[in-house]
């Protein structure tokens, strides 16, 4: 958690800001790898 609230910071986000969106991409990297594993050339 904190390597992403220095990046967010890095890349001039807000703590507060990248608190409320990092479940979201959270959510959408793990559907997508599972989407890749799930396929016969994963």
């Amino acid at each position: 958690m904190s390597a992403a609230l220095a990046l967010g910071d890095a890349i001039g986000i807000p703590p507060l800001a990248m608190a409320e969106l990092l479940p979201v991409i959270e959510a959408v990297m793990v559907a997508k790898l599972n989407e890749q594993m799930e396929r016969p050339d994963g």
